[in-house]
């Protein structure tokens, strides 16, 4: 709990709308993903980020009598993989997708990103719905796809400072080629109307896969709600950034703890009408 909070406080708040009894599961699989989307910020060297991808493929496929990890989050991870009966290859799709992020490789295109998105942020709703609700999760599995590409793409948006300033583009190149620049010039930020213009394509992406979840989300159980809930703060976020692609460049695009808490009740409350 206490890591899930200090690394990913939107995700935590929305676990607390889980019933008792699925909440730890819940907590476990963020904790997974707050520790596997930091490896980055935790290398210097991309071998270190390699192996540490590969201890987590190892100690999920260990079998589970094998004893404990000695990782906290690790344990708490395989238990919930146990109990809820979790697809083994879901986790196997994600810490391959996640490698991209130890290189500074350009994004090639959109359906590489929206394949990223899926095999990361979608999945990790579509796991947490099957925690929720098993019975109804399969249903919904096309609306987590389309939520997570929305919420990760904004929360791409968002890391655009820091990203630039590794090196890294997770804006497709398609999409940059098609307002007239390139991974490169957007980096190093050589063309400043080309980067806006970028940014722009990127939000209403973004934007495109929102709409699709929001048509859809109004039909979602109130078992599954807090799996999605962090599309509430998504919604608002994109809201923010339409017309302002220079806030989004320089990183100043935020929600404030009162309206991010407001917008969650609400949505835990009602869901999505």
């Amino acid at each position: 709990m206490q890591a899930v909070r200090e690394a990913d406080h939107d995700r935590y708040l929305a676990a607390l709308y889980a019933p008792p009894g699925k909440r730890d599961a819940l907590l476990a699989l963020y904790a997974f993903n707050a520790e596997i989307a930091g490896v980055r910020d935790r290398i210097r060297e991309v071998l270190p980020g390699e192996v540490r991808l590969q201890w987590w493929r190892d100690t999920l496929g260990a079998p589970c009598d094998s004893g404990e990890t000695g990782q906290p989050a690790a344990d708490a991870l395989r238990a919930a993989i146990a109990q809820f009966r979790l697809p083994l290859a879901a986790f196997e799709n994600y810490l391959e997708a996640r490698i991209f992020d130890l290189y500074d490789d350009p994004m090639p295109s959109r359906t590489d990103l929206e394949g990223y998105c899926g095999e990361t942020a979608s999945a990790i709703i579509q796991l947490a719905s099957m925690v929720l609700d098993s019975g109804s999760a399969q249903r919904f599995s096309e609306l987590a796809g389309h939520a997570g590409c929305a919420q990760a793409m904004t929360g791409l948006l968002l890391l655009l400072p820091l990203h630039r300033a590794r090196g890294q583009c997770y804006l497709p190149a398609d999409l940059l080629q098609a307002v007239g620049s390139s991974p490169q010039d957007f980096v190093k930020g050589q063309d400043r109307e080309g980067a806006l213009r970028a940014v722009a394509a990127m939000i209403a992406l973004a934007r495109e896969h929102l709409l699709a979840f929001q048509k859809g989300a109004p039909s979602l159980p109130v078992s599954l709600r807090p799996a999605f809930l962090p599309l509430a703060l998504t919604a608002e976020t994109l809201r923010r950034m339409e017309g302002r692609q220079e806030d989004v460049l320089d990183g100043k695009i935020a929600l404030s703890h009162f309206r991010r808490h407001w917008l969650l009740w609400r949505h835990a409350a009602r869901g999505w009408r």
